[in-house]
């Protein structure tokens, strides 16, 4: 979670791109949102009969503008960066796919601006994606996921109510005990100073837990700085606090202190921790480098005429915007991973939706960043889905490090493997590009129910 060396491309601060999804989502159907806008489609549908092909001509259009939120700036040395995007403008395959159903001329996202109802993926298409339909209706009672972030949001609970209530989701709150917020040493009380950039990724983090895992019980842990230390205190206050789950969507470069950094505050035999693999595109990030966490890569979801429904390919918009991926310079390999070129650790295990173009629905009310409903794209959004997965698939055995669950079901119909796109150039192929089996971007793929994820 340290600053690179300058001139890399990790060297960049906070900036805007436009990241068209023209290629990318040519034949992309773009699935309804949730209950409310399953309705929406199906009225719309009935009112202006369309094609199959005309929708895909239509979402083919599809292209965005989006940023790093206000807590994915390049940090100073010591100190983590989220791993966050936010679609600032343009018009999203979803909204195309809505405006060819009605027959309409597609609207667009605006700057800053709030949406009166998602753009984005929603819990029943995530669901869909991932094979978790079932899982999320019966799994998850009792199970808590640790979401740790720096600063705090004061509306979290606020917010979360707001998107769990337009999906039809249970209440979450404080009273009932589903939700609770903390700081970095347990306190409800004496929380840190509020982040407006940080508050949009608690958002998303919070979102993808409830969107995933519906009967989970939500945990908040707010660092008081985005620095290594107190991330890691956060992440130690959520295993003590007894969460089995814990995201981070955070990270930076690596450097030697990470091995201490290791042992010191992700070593949590029995406890399933993911994290984001950047969104730098090639490139290995920390703390997804720890052997001890499930490293978290990221695709492009899109919907398709095949049997799952679905089809995805390796996250990339440019050869610095994309999914990280990569071999530690630092980490030593866990005894289950097995690719041969990556002497040490190998970046990821696994992966889940992280495009922007086919982002996910998220409702941020606090600060400047989007007020109201906004997409958000990065590995921020896959970290906490894949942990909320782990969630569905059931408490960790006590001496197990879960990051090796998924390798066990290698090869296997529990997972979906990615074998299409990269996220730049390298000379070793698997480490940035997609194949058949294990790969550096996507792991061994996403998740097809939850058996990939259990020991």
């Amino acid at each position: 979670m340290r600053t690179t060396t300058p001139n890399t491309p990790h060297i960049r601060g906070r900036w805007r791109r436009v990241g068209s999804a023209a290629a990318a989502t040519a034949a992309l159907l773009v699935a309804g949102l949730g209950t409310a806008a399953h309705a929406t489609a199906a009225t719309a549908t009935t009112a202006h009969k369309v094609s199959t092909k005309a929708i895909a001509a239509q979402v083919a259009k599809a292209h965005v503008q989006y940023e790093k939120a206000g807590c994915g700036a390049t940090p100073k040395k010591g100190f983590a960066a989220c791993d966050a995007l936010r679609v600032t403008g343009g018009t999203t395959a979803f909204m195309e796919k809505q405006a060819a159903l009605k027959g309409v001329t597609p609207k667009t996202v605006k700057p800053d601006a709030a949406s009166d109802s998602p753009t984005g993926y929603g819990p029943s298409d995530l669901q869909s994606a991932y094979g978790l339909t079932s899982a999320a209706a019966s799994n998850g009672s009792g199970e808590t996921v640790a979401i740790v972030d720096a600063y705090d949001d004061p509306n979290a609970e606020a917010d979360l109510a707001t998107y769990r209530s337009y999906y039809g989701l249970s209440d979450c709150t404080t009273d009932n005990g589903c939700f609770k917020k903390v700081s970095q040493t347990g306190s409800t009380t004496s929380l840190p100073s509020a982040d407006s950039g940080w508050a949009g990724e608690e958002s998303l983090d919070l979102d993808m837990v409830s969107a995933t895992c519906p009967n989970c019980n939500i945990l908040l842990v707010e660092a008081k700085s985005a620095s290594d230390a107190n991330l890691g205190t956060a992440v130690n206050e959520a295993v003590k606090l007894g969460a089995k789950f814990v995201s981070n969507s955070y990270g930076g470069a690596e450097s030697s202190s990470d091995t201490s950094y290791d042992t010191s505050y992700y070593k949590h035999a029995g406890v399933a921790i993911t994290a984001s693999a950047g969104d730098e595109g090639y490139g290995a990030e920390y703390p997804a480098g720890s052997r001890y966490v499930t490293a978290v890569g990221g695709t492009a979801l899109k919907t398709s005429s095949t049997s799952r429904g679905w089809t995805e390919s390796v996250w990339k918009t440019s050869s610095t915007e994309g999914t990280g991926s990569g071999c530690s310079a630092y980490d030593a390999k866990p005894t289950w991973q097995t690719d041969t070129s990556c002497s040490k650790r190998m970046i990821a295990d696994v992966s889940a939706v992280a495009d922007p173009a086919t982002g996910v629905s998220v409702y941020d009310s606090y600060g400047s960043d989007g007020t109201g409903w906004n997409t958000y794209g990065g590995t921020s959004a896959s970290s906490p889905l894949i942990a909320s997965v782990y969630a569905l698939a059931g408490t960790p055995g006590s001496s197990d490090y879960p990051a090796q669950y998924p390798y066990a079901a290698a090869g296997t119909s529990a997972l979906n493997d990615v074998t299409s796109g990269s996220n730049g150039s390298c000379s070793t192929s698997y480490f940035c590009t997609a194949k058949s089996g294990y790969d550096g971007p996507t792991g061994w793929g996403t998740p097809e129910g939850t058996d990939a994820f259990t020991g």
